[in-house]
């Protein structure tokens, strides 16, 4: 498996820190807000890494902060009257309300800054006693120049960095690249006790707090998106190596930012889109594709249209889906057909596979990978369609081997969830779990091929275009009716 190393600037081969096992940070969301687009990228792509490092049978221990405690939640909160605490609080259910509708799973660990601040101090407190940090005036600093490997991770020199910088110098600085491990408190903000006196943290000190205690030096895989890369996570680079002289995470990897028009998508500038007003629009499902469709460290430009097309090509795989879940249900033909129908589909299966984790190891590629779902639908319509509306024993089990593959593509990519009961993909991500909605359509349905078999084309006709006009369609087939929504 190649691994795009942003630290080495080149693709290198993953090997664990620990046999079998795989050990991950991801940066999570800064809690003052809905989560946009441009977060969701990162969420749904690093989901899409432990999913397949699951997949290929390795134990992964992925870790998840919440930044509850920051500069934008308190004036938020000033903004709303109300806590920063309870702000940030409300805000995280708001995110696995957004990350839940895109199936996104769990990370092991959601570690929050309010709930870590013993560690945060005793980092802070280490590196002040081995010379890396300094306090004034109840603010602690690192000091960059103390550790000369700054820099590593975004290739740029602090001679370029303080040339470029366009900040006011704080002059109780030891230098102007310096920055805040420990703020003095302010009246009306959060803070706890310390021995430099009241405060909070930094920005940069939490992950690094909360990434040795959860995962330990050394761990594996420490994604976000290309904007953490500085300061963020130079600065995670510099204060955790310089605490413990080893080196901190080995894979460092990175997304590209989603843009509106070639303009960097952030709340900063105004051109964001929150994911709930997208998934007012847009299934979850068809949003999960659409992030995947490109490779995550190519930029995503967004539009509507996009979306659109994304879910057209959804639909290839659902209607492909649906003719699969059809067949499987076909009585099986007990006579064997004077010619074969199979067609050696049961080599063509296992080269897919072969192509879907060839296209996944190398540095997922979720893009490829998208494109193999793509074959693995067209040959599962080629075959369906040769069946004629009757199974053989062993077409029944091509059938299976078929459906067990795109289940494992499902896995990994996450885009479809699963019927728990009956182990099969639910195709509509909207309201295919919808009992009272599927049971109207087919009762409609019904209804319909009752007038049909009248010979009552205008009552027919009529249900088929009212249908239509609330966006179902239904397509007339020789194993029955089926019904879709309108893409």
């Amino acid at each position: 498996m190649q691994i795009y190393n942003t630290l080495t600037k080149t693709k290198e081969e993953f090997v664990p820190r620990d046999k079998g096992q795989v050990s991950m940070y991801v940066c999570g969301p800064t809690t003052y807000n809905f989560i946009h687009l441009g977060n969701a990228r990162p969420l749904v792509f690093f989901d899409t890494v432990r999913r397949y490092f699951i997949y290929k049978g390795y134990q992964v221990n992925f870790v998840q902060n919440f930044t509850d405690v920051d500069d934008k939640i308190i004036n938020r909160a000033r903004e709303e009257k109300t806590d920063p605490l309870e702000l940030a609080q409300k805000y995280i259910r708001e995110f696995f309300a957004d990350a839940d509708a895109l199936n996104v799973m769990r990370a092991d660990t959601h570690p929050k800054v309010s709930e870590h601040i013993p560690e945060i101090i005793d980092l802070i407190k280490k590196l002040e006693q081995q010379g890396h940090a300094y306090a004034v005036d109840g603010d602690v600093y690192f000091a960059v120049r103390s550790f000369p490997a700054y820099g590593k991770l975004s290739g740029r020199s602090l001679e370029d960095m303080q040339a470029g910088a366009r900040v006011e110098v704080d002059p109780r600085k030891k230098d102007p690249m310096d920055f805040a491990l420990w703020k003095a408190a302010k009246p009306g903000e959060p803070s706890w006790d310390s021995p430099w006196g009241p405060g909070r943290p930094g920005w940069h000190i939490e992950c690094s707090a909360m990434a040795e205690k959860y995962l330990g030096s050394g761990f594996d895989i420490h994604g976000g998106g290309f904007d953490l890369i500085f300061p963020h996570h130079e600065n995670e680079i510099a204060q955790s190596e310089a605490a413990c002289g080893e080196p901190f995470a080995r894979y460092w990897m990175h997304n590209g930012f989603i843009t509106v028009n070639q303009e960097k998508m952030s709340k900063s500038l105004g051109n964001f889109f929150l994911v709930r007003e997208i998934l007012a629009k847009f299934p979850p499902d068809v949003v999960r594709w659409y992030l995947l469709s490109t490779h995550y460290r190519s930029p995503l430009d967004f539009d509507d249209e996009k979306l659109v097309m994304a879910g057209k090509g959804l639909d290839r795989i659902k209607t492909a889906l649906r003719l699969l879940y059809e067949a499987m249900e076909l009585p099986v033909y007990q006579e064997e057909r004077e010619k074969p129908v199979a067609d050696g589909l049961e080599e063509k299966l296992a080269t897919l596979r072969l192509e879907f984790e060839k296209a996944m190891e190398d540095d997922f590629n979720t893009a490829l990978a998208i494109s193999v779902f793509f074959e693995l639908a067209k040959e599962i319509n080629i075959f369906v369609g040769k069946l004629g509306g009757k199974v053989t024993s062993e077409e029944k089990k091509l059938l299976d081997k078929a459906h067990a593959l795109v289940k494992d593509f499902n896995c990994v990519l996450g885009i479809l969830k699963e019927d728990k009961m009956t182990g099969r993909l639910l195709i509509d991500a909207a309201g295919a779990d919808d009992k009272l909605t599927e049971g109207l359509i087919q009762l409609i349905i019904k209804i319909r091929q009752e007038a049909r078999s009248k010979k009552d084309w205008a009552t027919a006709d009529t249900i088929r275009d009212g249908l239509k006009e609330l966006g179902i369609i239904l397509e007339d087939t020789p194993q029955g009716v089926r019904w879709k929504k309108q893409g």
